[in-house]
């Protein structure tokens, strides 16, 4: 990332703290007091305006936070929660102290969860778990080999897959560990699969953009998730060997649910709290007390999990 792009984040940042008493919402919208935020590649994105869902100006970064409701809805169109309750969601502007949101876009902080571990939950834990879920249909003895896998969404969809008795090609339960920045982890990859009795994965969960690379450890009639392009190039797939093998090719937009499945994102919300509740989907936070810093390290691959932020609250702000 060059300077100019930090700078306008920093910038942003401090435009968050300065101009929360002008902010405005609807009377069918929440207004939380966030805690914490989490940060996307998305975000990087948007701020050097090479995002393909870029707000009007004047807008503030970030998209997902956690915190608890200040105001409720003054139409009543939504009851679910109360001031004071602590809720998680996800709406344009989450850097700052103040945010308004729809109730569509929120949900209750899990028990025994703090607002750092689920600031970051809105997106990548139902990506992953519709992807696999939903799209795939994952079975229990299934192979699945999980790209940029020490990402957020990678370490989600580890636990989703095990879960459902999957078996992923040690952290957070994966089976094997294949280092992608070695050009032999394909015959790496082959090498445990061989060793299994196996002659491909059954499922391939990329959000990085590796789908030609990976055709060459899918099994006949495997399925191939593309969940994204963190690798900043989107490939143009070589269908021939999409043939040859029996793949098929899955697309998954989980934000579209919302405007095309309504019912679908009831149904992977209703999934993951029961992972959860179960102990088997559990919080996957790099985080850090300054802001500064950590969205270079975000676009450079050197954290790990999901990157979250802690938003001082007004006793913390008055201390500084």
């Amino acid at each position: 990332m060059d300077n100019k792009a930090t700078l306008n984040i920093k910038c942003i940042i401090l435009c968050c703290y300065i101009c929360v008493g002008e902010l405005y919402y609807t009377p069918s919208e929440y207004l939380i007091r966030t805690h914490a935020s989490a940060l996307n590649f998305f975000d990087i994105l948007q701020v050097q305006g090479l995002y393909q869902q870029q707000p009007p100006f004047p807008w503030l970064s970030g998209a997902e936070f956690s915190g608890t409701a200040a105001a409720t809805p003054t139409d009543h169109s939504d009851t679910r929660f109360q001031p004071g309750d602590r809720v998680f969601g996800a709406a344009q502007g989450a850097y700052a102290e103040l945010i308004s949101c729809p109730g569509a876009s929120l949900l209750p902080v899990p028990n025994g969860w703090s607002f750092e571990d689920a600031a970051g939950m809105y997106v990548t834990a139902p990506t992953s778990y519709a992807a696999l879920v939903t799209r795939a249909k994952i079975l229990p003895g299934e192979w699945i080999l999980v790209h940029a896998a020490a990402g957020g969404v990678g370490l989600s969809a580890i636990q989703v897959a095990k879960a459902k008795g999957a078996i992923v090609a040690k952290a957070f339960g994966a089976d094997y560990a294949v280092d992608y920045m070695d050009k032999e982890w394909q015959g790496n990859v082959l090498d445990i699969l061989k060793a299994n009795k196996r002659t491909g994965v059954d499922v391939m969960f990329d959000p990085a953009g590796m789908v030609n690379p990976s055709l060459k450890v899918v099994a006949w009639n495997a399925r191939i998730l593309v969940v994204g392009f963190a690798g900043g190039v989107i490939e143009e797939i070589k269908v021939n060997k999409v043939l040859l093998k029996h793949v098929s090719v899955m697309g998954i937009h989980w934000t579209m649910y919302l405007r095309f499945e309504p019912g679908t994102v009831e149904d992977v919300w209703r999934g993951l709290f029961e992972l959860i509740n179960q102990g088997k989907f559990r919080p996957t936070v790099y985080t850090d007390k300054e802001y500064v810093g950590l969205e270079s390290a975000l676009g450079s691959r050197e954290t790990w999990g999901k990157v979250v932020v802690k938003v001082p609250v007004e006793e913390e702000l008055a201390k500084l």
